[in-house]
């Protein structure tokens, strides 16, 4: 498999900023392991996995609005450093012809977002064949801006995607993040699914207490869990509600 090529190739603390101050989220472990050692981001697609709290949603927030992306486009921050108080501290180093197509997608957001592209009647006409989106089921929807937004080459962040998606739906969402690293584009995820983890080639980050480490899908402790919890559903649910 050819390698894609990267529009975005280091993330490091910002020059002049200093010590980072204590407190949320730098004494996050991984937040604080990528101010002080930086990341070389690999090409293609790379998925964050972690429990919650462990800095995922953080870092692709961060990133999102830290990169030199045309126009305003972002379902999250809308400016760089709005939310993110991570966002101010980091430096992004870009290739010389990196395309600066992309977006952000967090799916808390996404409802807000569907509704303002259906207050733009004229628009939706366009790009949604007259029917709104949200006359459609939230899974659909979702996939049906996926599909028109990821449409360039590009840098896309993706804040738990899975959350409005049947496993069918994610299935043709991991289809969607293949094509778009065979086209050429990098995408960064932020997620608790196993299905979009075990995308083939991805480069998969695991976030624990430890900082972030680079693994296999298999020794990705949610994949353990998730299967030790279908082969006996029983037994976890046992001790759970005793």
């Amino acid at each position: 498999m050819p390698e894609s090529p990267r529009h975005l190739l280091r993330v490091h603390l910002r020059a002049g900023r200093g010590e980072p101050p204590a407190g949320w989220p730098f004494d996050i472990p991984a937040v604080a392991q990528l101010l002080a050692e930086g990341w070389q981001v690999p090409a293609g697609v790379t998925v964050l996995i972690g429990e919650n709290g462990s800095g995922k949603s953080t870092i692709v927030e961060a990133l999102a609005g830290r990169y030199p992306r045309l126009g305003n486009d972002l379902v999250g921050p809308t400016t760089v450093g709005d939310e993110s108080p991570l966002g101010p501290w980091l430096s992004l180093q870009t290739a010389p012809m990196a395309s600066r197509a992309g977006f952000f997608l967090r799916a808390e957001a996404m409802h807000a977002y569907l509704s303002e592209r259906d207050r733009s009647a004229g628009r939706t006409e366009r790009s949604w064949d007259g029917r709104p989106l949200l006359a459609r089921s939230h899974g659909e929807s979702f996939l049906a801006v996926l599909s028109e937004r990821f449409a360039e080459v590009g840098v896309y962040f993706l804040d738990e995607p899975e959350s409005a998606l049947s496993f069918s739906s994610c299935l043709a969402l991991v289809a969607l993040l293949d094509t778009l690293r065979a086209e050429g584009s990098q995408v960064i995820v932020a997620t608790h699914s196993p299905l979009i983890a075990a995308l083939p080639g991805a480069t998969v980050l695991e976030l624990g207490d430890w900082g972030w480490r680079e693994t296999g899908w298999e020794e990705l402790e949610m994949v353990q869990r998730w299967r030790s919890f279908l082969q006996a559903p029983e037994r976890t649910l046992r001790h759970l509600l005793r």
